[in-house]
């Protein structure tokens, strides 16, 4: 064996017995198999890109962060063919190479340059630029996936990365060039998700694709960090579980062993796969491909169907909004002082509580998230609304047996009065038919899940035959772990539904609303002509709390709210409670559906 001043070892490897084979990879623990997938001396997108011909850089930058997605075009030969490609990789730091590694962490500087591997903005903006190259030159576009997820801080925050994120997906799924996704080492988070929204998605044997890590979902789930490899078992997230569930097209071997001990081959076996696959993308018609990928997209998810006895059980229309008594006032919240650290009593004059959107003009506080009966009641005409017979029994499914999963979905239910987070319809607002999904924050924080991408879909088909807008109140505090990466997998199926109304002419208008973070944000919520309520608040792809634990220090009272989006440039209509129903039938009449192919 190489001395291990050579080579970076994990506990697991030094053990004596321990081979390197697949037998006894499969006896490690799911978090040692995590750690796998990550092992620093595994290759990274600068290795693969022996694999092609022509090789040049483009876009690049010295902005921060642009170096962690970098862009090449290339050329690769199949059957003495040449066919360009545009090859976009998330390289998560300078070298695979140990010793090398090692020198490099003793300069702070570079350690910082590198940001853990964590995107920025910076650098979806680069892979953004090139798929739109990619398009303007005809090539096939090819990503590498290898990220912790996307960069936590204020500075990222400001600088729109969840709109940046969903740019990138929006940009893969309309790309008019087929699109192949590889995740060679670990793709997790909102940060993998933005490049595999792709025609196929391929997956080395070893690698993990997961929306959250094993630490923070024991986080939430054990209330402890330390139960890290429990979070990882049951949120399968191995390739191997993302090909039997259906998620993942192809696992790329890795033998005789895991890349990090056998990189040669592993890159040769990825390379074999990859002239597979892009010797079949290339042979489907420019005119065929967006079809080809309603098709595929379509298939995606799992989901349960609910009785209509059960239905009428469960569904009954809850509001959360605070009581008004007689003489119009509600009762002040605690703990509410000044600016000058006064403490303040007196209550609250409701129909001023109303028009701040249930926040208290003295200092900040939110009194109430508005279910998503109360948005109905603010945004549709009374009594307009009608649930779509084809989304109406569609409900959640425990596909990973998820622990408490099924029973927390049968109290939540009943609690909201909701079969799913999502709820699709038909409604009207001043008269004008619309398609309207709303989302309610009680069910399970309003997390994107199987059933949201799911009913989206269904949504967008029908508004695509009754040539209708889309309504969408975005709310949610990102992609629902209890699904695993399924969930996740729904995000970019949400973008080609919602691309083919819009590719329609049909006008889709997406109701930003308190919160609206991680997936939800990265995936609808990013999608057509966005409206931000007046003083929401958590808007973003980050949470607060992830920030703050991140950085190590508070942040302001307004960061996140539509105030502080605006003025960073990512709010520009803002909505008062009584001006919403007139601003989106604005935009609707500013809009008139085209009698274009669904292409």
């Amino acid at each position: 064996m190489t001395e291990h001043t050579n080579h970076y070892y994990y506990s697991f490897e030094k053990e004596g017995n321990f081979s390197y084979s697949a037998e006894d990879i499969d006896q490690l623990s799911e978090y040692e198999k995590y750690q796998l997938s990550f092992h620093p001396e595994r290759p990274k997108y600068l290795d693969y890109l022996s694999l092609f011909d022509s090789v040049e850089e483009c876009f690049s930058s010295d902005e921060f962060g642009a170096w962690l997605i970098q862009t090449h075009r290339a050329e690769i030969t199949i059957n003495g063919s040449s066919i360009p490609l545009m090859s976009i990789g998330q390289q998560t730091g300078p070298t695979s190479r140990y010793n090398e590694m090692l020198e490099m962490m003793k300069d702070g500087e570079k350690v910082k340059h590198w940001n853990h591997g964590m995107p920025t903005p910076a650098s979806y903006e680069r892979a953004i630029r090139a798929v739109d190259a990619a398009n303007e030159e005809s090539r096939m576009i090819i990503t590498f996936v290898d990220t912790p997820g996307a960069d936590p801080t204020e500075e990222s925050e400001a600088g729109g990365i969840a709109w940046r994120i969903g740019e990138t997906i929006q940009k893969l799924i309309e790309s008019n060039t087929p699109t192949l996704s590889l995740i060679i080492n670990r793709g997790c988070s909102g940060g993998a998700i933005a490049l595999t929204g792709c025609d196929c998605v391929l997956a080395m044997e070893y690698s993990t694709y997961l929306v959250i890590t094993p630490e923070a979902c024991s986080s939430i789930l054990f209330h402890t960090r330390h139960r890290a490899n429990e979070a990882a078992e049951v949120s399968q997230i191995t390739s191997r579980e993302g090909f039997e569930l259906g998620i993942v097209d192809e696992m790329v071997p890795e033998k005789p062993g895991p890349a990090h001990r056998n990189p040669a081959e592993a890159i040769q076996a990825a390379g074999t796969a990859l002239k597979n696959w892009i010797g079949k993308l290339n042979k489907i018609p420019a005119k065929e491909l967006f079809q080809n990928r309603i098709k595929r997209w379509k298939k995606i998810g799992h989901w349960d169907e609910v009785t209509v006895n059960k239905t009428r059980l469960i569904q009954e229309k809850v509001s959360r909004l605070p009581i008004i008594n007689k003489e119009g006032f509600v009762q002040r919240h605690k703990d509410c002082y000044s600016k000058s650290g006064k403490r303040i009593y007196d209550p609250v004059n409701g129909s001023l509580l109303q028009k701040n959107n249930y926040v208290c003009d003295i200092c900040g506080h939110k009194y109430v998230r508005p279910s998503a009966w109360d948005y109905m009641d603010l945004i549709l005409d009374q009594g307009s609304f009608n649930e779509h017979e084809e989304t109406r029994y569609v409900k959640d499914k425990d596909i990973l047996e998820f622990p408490g999963y099924s029973e927390k979905l049968e109290e939540t239910r009943l609690r909201t009065g909701m079969t799913s987070a999502l709820i699709t319809g038909m409604g009207k607002i001043l008269e004008n038919e619309v398609i309207y999904c709303g989302t309610e924050f009680g069910f399970l924080g309003g997390s994107y899940c199987m059933s949201s991408g799911e009913k989206i879909w269904r949504a967008a088909e029908i508004a695509l035959t009754k040539g209708l807008p889309m309504i969408l109140q975005a709310c949610g505090g990102g992609a629902r772990m209890h699904e695993g990466c399924s969930s996740m997998v729904g995000i970019p199926k949400a973008h080609v539904a919602l691309t083919r109304v819009e590719h329609k002419g049909i006008p889709v208008i997406t109701l930003i609303t308190d919160p609206t973070l991680g997936g939800v944000a990265i995936g609808y919520g990013s999608r057509g002509i966005r409206l931000f309520e007046l003083n929401s608040g958590n808007i973003g792809f980050s949470g607060r709390r992830v920030i703050e634990q991140y950085v190590g220090h508070k942040l302001g009272r307004d960061f996140q709210t539509t105030q502080w989006l605006h003025q960073h440039g990512h709010a520009d209509i803002i909505v008062t409670p009584e001006n919403i129903r007139q601003k989106i039938v604005e935009i609707i009449e500013g809009s008139s559906p085209q009698n274009t192919v669904d292409e």
